[in-house]
């Protein structure tokens, strides 16, 4: 059974008398699927009115839940978005940009997942609804709990990520390694978003690391550190790193998980500077 609702509350009614598996663009639905097993139903929330929109006020950035990776990149967004639009040309292929969705990337909840570390690094907060809750508000990093685990309960839906303002002159970068330049699942990535001061010295910094532990982790006790540095005279200490627990795959083993992050952070600080 395929339903495909227009309006949120038909959507939520849907979620409540059923238990449909949601999609919008399908990218990561159809590849997880367990041979041999499909859902007896899916729900398709991408023309659910609103969802698609990308809009900005006072309170915030609003990217609805089914904002396109290629219709954040082609969003008249501040130069602190820089990093999440780099991050969504990473995203696969054209055709995979331009169906995939930011709330299906972070729904996923894979530790790999290319736009997690830039929101993280935008304070971004994740809005959900249900038809007998009504809607709450949580930030990204309490929403993302494990490994393909979030705290969406059966019943809500996102609705829309929501960024907080930025300081206009804050500048973003993101870095990413695989082990080729395009369609390839992250051995390490690195958001950063910086703001300088009129001397050059930093004055606000945000650094997230994502594929070096279950979810992607903000590098607070780094950020403390680089107040008051200039972008050249980052250093990046293992202790700085203590919060993350890469492990060996095939893409690579955790200690150069940690050496490749320890640079990433300094690319990404400096590129972040220029902007």
């Amino acid at each position: 059974m395929y339903s495909q609702p227009l309006d949120l509350e038909e959507a939520l009614l849907v979620l409540k008398n059923s238990n449909p598996k949601v999609i919008a663009g399908g990218t990561d639905v159809y590849p997880s699927l367990k041979s041999g097993f499909c859902p007896s139903e899916f729900m398709d929330v991408s023309r659910i009115c609103g969802f698609k929109e990308i809009s900005q006020d006072e309170q915030d950035v609003r990217l609805g839940a089914a904002a396109t990776w290629s219709d954040i990149v082609n969003a008249d967004l501040p130069a602190a978005f820089d990093a999440l639009k780099q991050a969504a040309r990473k995203v696969g292929g054209i055709q995979i940009q331009n169906a995939g969705t930011i709330a299906g990337n972070i729904c996923n909840a894979s530790p790999a997942a290319d736009g997690v570390p830039p929101l993280l690094a935008l304070d971004a907060k994740v809005e959900l609804c249900s038809q007998d809750t009504g809607t709450r508000v949580l930030p990204l990093n309490e929403f993302i709990t494990g490994v393909r685990q979030t705290v969406l309960k059966p019943d809500e839906l996102v609705s829309a990520v929501l960024i907080p303002p930025s300081p206009i002159s804050m500048g973003s970068a993101f870095e990413k390694l695989g082990s080729r330049r395009y369609l390839v699942i992250s051995i390490t990535m690195t958001a950063a978003n910086v703001l300088l001061g009129q001397d050059g010295r930093i004055e606000d910094v945000r650094i997230a690391v994502g594929s070096c532990s279950a979810v992607s982790q903000r590098l607070y006790a780094l950020e403390e550190d680089l107040k008051g540095k200039t972008p050249q005279d980052v250093v990046v200490k293992a202790e700085h790193l203590a919060p993350l627990s890469p492990i060996d795959d095939v893409r690579g083993s955790g200690t150069y998980r940690l050496a490749a992050v320890q640079e990433q952070i300094q690319r990404a600080v400096m590129g972040a500077s220029r902007r």
